[in-house]
């Protein structure tokens, strides 16, 4: 059980030397605790020059004190802040007086913990908060920030307002189903169902970009043995990370390297060539190949660009090309031994691209190709934050509204169709923490910094 009883204190800005560091104190204490350590009477929102002393009135440090009353405050608690000179010692002095006090140091993210169970923002702002923390490129910050002024959330909360006026009437139905009235029919549910699908999907496609900025692309790079995968790493990353020699076979491990494309984190794996083989470390690492596959946001299949015409015929396009085709593109490299250009062909199926990993000629096209399977439009600047969980709400729900639209236009059955409207209300609530569990709350919030 979350308890809030407790006044909780943490250093709130970075650890370490610095010119000025912020202690922050949230509960019912806070202004008592106040009181005793700089013997004043804070007013609220009011900058206070003040003196850090300890119970016996030495002197600490001198600095500003800030008061918010509850519920006006991050938290919704009365809050303290107490602003100091950056000193690790001057900041163990004031933490340990407030110890004394009676506080408690604050749980990582503890202080958003409770601006959520406070209704001052909902699960996905929290979340955001540290999203915002740890990005670390513009184009992250900026997703975060609209996160965290409640873009995405709003949008959930749409999207959960046509789930309930669906199951109400749908309910409703059931209620009169003696009547001699198609209410299914006449309140047109499925052409709305129709289109509540529609509209989560289109939110679930803007989810998996900011999934993607946040957490980055994961490319996993596999073909037959010596078509370039591990020149195709080394190029990308720009430095010599994987060995590269003649002899197939030479890699037989997954080499993983991160690599920065315009703000956006691009995980690529190098795998061991995917053949049959008798050597049981190639074996394992070809086994370990496959299980990356399953893994990956995208697949770049490599080719030798001399069997272009033929490579429908080779074992690897056997294996792979029952690949979902959003998560497949073909890599036809070494062009610079066939004299052909450098060039992508996003009208064929799959999508196509010519370069060579030796010369790097076509390597940015590559690299402009990349961020377009991260969902990233150029001149968009749109978008929000999200996390994996929200991926995962967002299409469980989506499922169980395709569920709803089978069971009303090929069953009629209304009490399906409501089961599969509760579930996917229930889903979607998930993301805002309306309906959310400890076990998840905790998993949520000990990942955020202390002092959050």
């Amino acid at each position: 059980m979350h308890t809030q009883n407790d006044t909780i204190c943490a250093l709130a800005s970075a650890t370490g030397k610095g010119g000025v560091s912020v202690i922050r104190v949230s509960g019912a204490k806070a202004r008592a605790y106040c009181q005793s350590l700089t013997d004043l009477t804070p007013e609220p929102r009011i900058a206070l020059f003040s003196k850090f002393q300890t119970s016996t009135a030495e002197l600490i440090d001198t600095g500003l004190t800030l008061f918010f009353k509850g519920p006006h405050s991050f938290t919704g608690e009365d809050v303290c802040e107490f602003h100091c000179h950056g000193s690790p010692v001057v900041v163990d002095q004031i933490l340990t007086q407030l110890v004394n006090l009676g506080a408690r140091l604050a749980r990582p993210g503890e202080f958003s913990e409770r601006a959520f169970l406070n209704n001052k923002i909902d699960l996905a702002q929290a979340e955001a908060i540290a999203d915002l923390i740890d990005s670390s490129t513009v184009q992250a910050a900026r997703h975060a920030v609209r996160s965290l002024q409640g873009d995405f959330s709003k949008l959930v909360y749409e999207l959960v307002r046509q789930v309930i006026e669906l199951r109400v009437y749908v309910e409703a139905s059931i209620d009169f189903a003696d009547e001699d009235i198609d209410f299914l029919s006449r309140g047109n549910i499925l052409a709305r169902l129709q289109t509540l699908v529609s509209t989560i999907n289109t939110t679930l496609t803007q989810a998996q970009t900011g999934s993607l900025l946040r957490e980055g692309l994961r490319v996993v790079i596999v073909g037959a043995p010596n078509v370039g995968k591990s020149t195709l790493l080394n190029a990308l990353c720009g430095h010599e990370v994987a060995i590269v020699t003649p002899i197939a076979g030479t890699t037989r491990d997954m080499l993983q390297q991160i690599i920065n494309i315009d703000g956006i984190a691009v995980h690529v794996t190098d795998t061991a060539g995917l053949r049959q083989s008798d050597d049981p470390i190639e074996a394992e690492g070809i086994l370990r190949a496959r299980k990356a596959l399953a893994e990956a946001d995208h697949v770049l299949l490599l080719f030798d660009a001399n069997d272009r015409d033929v490579f429908r015929t080779l074992p690897v396009w056997q294996e792979l090309s029952g690949l979902p085709l959003h998560r497949l593109s073909l890599v036809f490299n070494k062009i610079d031994l066939c004299h052909l250009k450098s060039a992508v062909y996003l009208d064929s199926v799959p999508q196509q691209l010519f370069l060579s990993a030796a010369t790097r000629d076509g390597l940015e096209l590559l690299k402009e190709y990349l961020k377009t399977c991260a969902g990233l439009v150029p001149g968009s600047d749109g978008g929000f934050m999200a996390r994996r969980r929200h991926l995962a709400a967002l299409t469980t729900a989506r499922d169980s509204l395709m569920k709803a639209v089978h069971c009303l236009e090929y069953l009629n059955a209304g009490e399906l169709v409501a089961e599969e409207l509760r579930t996917a209300q229930q889903h979607l609530d998930e993301i805002t923490g309306k309906f959310t569990t400890d076990d998840l709350l905790g998993a949520i919030f000990s990942s955020f910094c202390v002092g959050k």
